[in-house]
């Protein structure tokens, strides 16, 4: 291969690793801005660690788990050792003609820490810290790899008959995260006066502003979560990729507002902004297959799947202080299955094998994250207790405050 092409190719990945680099603060400032003021520096410091523990879970289990090679392709599992040890011409096109070993391995290690970044939101404001560290470790440092392993490290569902298709993680990344912060969430119950005998009472988050920027951030770390799994620099292919990711987004954010508004009779600001991540996550699995029309239907869909979520999760008694299990579950099925129904792999066929995929990821994701939740639960606790929730998780786990020169009622 042309030397100069190799090296635009290689810039462009390590570009797209910057861009979903950027989307941990975006998930940061969500989290935050939609929790109340008194656990801010809590989700702070859950959403600094998390990335922290998914690079270096994936530097010495993770991508070996992901990627075993040539051992165990085509099964469950397969894993190629401790550590990142450099493969023959692993700086040159004869790795790969987009990118070099090292390349490869931090673009892929940025993906991982999303998993548990997701859990954190869905658990707000109620989980002790410890419990989720060491629940992160697991999670991201073993069952996000494996799963990863099915498709994009040559594994069954790559091997069936119509290979299962997920071009940037709306199951393998989104879903998840999604199946484990549906899982915590269950087991730690919802928030002190969540819900009461008269109903849901709404605990509104303390810095909509924040939030707002959060989702700003995450939609534009987007272009290199979705722009990067081109895993080459190919003008046409990454160009298709913004601009239905783009469109995706923008579609969410209608449709969440036409639903919200339909349901609400109120313009809400949160529904939107979750309905942008919608939209975004649900072109996430076919962004290179779809046209701006396909990618406009898909996201809004998903942003008005999202709104109905939402509000079936409180029915059913699932807090979930920020939506994430509406945005990064719900419409990541919704995103893997709509595959099959628009764009270049549309059939029944292909629709089946979606379909494959999402349940076995479902099936192991929360049969591991009940796993670890409910063994937690049962020896150490996962749970603040009430004197701690109702003070707040910043003063009792952190001994601080993030706004120490202003008083807060909550």
């Amino acid at each position: 291969m042309n030397q100069e092409i190799f090296t635009i190719n290689n810039l462009w990945m390590m570009v797209a690793t910057i861009l979903v680099f950027i989307m941990h603060l975006g998930f940061a400032s969500l989290e935050a801005g939609l929790t109340r003021a008194k656990n801010t520096v809590n989700i702070l410091f859950k959403n600094t660690i998390i990335p922290a523990i998914g690079l270096l879970t994936y530097a010495f289990i993770g991508f070996n788990l992901m990627y075993p090679g040539d051992d165990f392709v085509g099964s469950f599992f397969g894993f190629a050792g401790i550590g990142l040890s450099l493969p023959e011409g692993w700086s040159t096109s004869e790795y790969n003609e987009g990118y070099t070993f090292f390349t490869d391995f931090i673009f892929q290690a940025m993906f991982a820490a999303t998993a548990a970044t997701i859990v954190s939101g869905a658990v707000a404001e109620r989980i002790k810290l410890g419990p989720f560290i060491f629940f992160s470790l697991l999670y991201v440092g073993i069952c996000y790899p494996i799963v990863g392993m099915w498709k994009w490290g040559g594994g069954f569902l790559d091997a069936l008959d119509i290979p299962f298709y997920d071009f940037a993680g709306s199951t393998i990344v989104h879903s998840v995260g999604g199946w484990g912060a549906l899982v915590g969430a269950f087991l730690l119950g919802p928030r002190l006066g969540k819900y009461t005998a008269d109903g849901m009472k709404p605990i509104p988050g303390h810095n909509i502003p924040m939030a707002t920027i959060g989702v700003f951030l995450l939609w534009f770390g987007w272009f290199g979560f979705n722009g990067g799994s081109v895993l080459t620099a190919d003008p046409g292919t990454v160009s298709l990729v913004f601009v239905t990711t783009a469109i995706a987004g923008a579609a969410g954010a209608f449709g969440a507002l036409i639903a919200s508004y339909l349901k609400f009779k109120t313009y809400d600001i949160t529904m939107v902004l979750n309905g942008v991540l919608a939209g975004l996550v649900s072109i996430t699995a076919g962004a290179d297959l779809m046209g701006v029309g396909e990618a406009a239907i898909i996201g809004f869909i998903g942003g008005t799947l999202v709104v109905f979520a939402v509000v079936f999760f409180d029915r059913i008694k699932i807090d979930d202080p920020v939506g994430a299990i509406s945005v990064h579950l719900i419409c990541g099925v919704w995103g893997t299955l709509a595959v099959g129904l628009f764009g270049d792999l549309a059939g029944m066929g292909q629709v089946w094998s979606q379909l494959i995929g999402i349940g076995v990821v479902g099936a192991f994701c929360v049969g591991t994250s009940w796993l670890i939740f409910f063994s937690l639960k049962k020896t150490i606790g996962i749970r603040v207790d009430e004197r701690e929730e109702l003070e707040g998780l910043d003063i009792n786990e952190h001994s601080m405050s993030a706004y120490p020169d202003f008083a807060t009622k909550d």
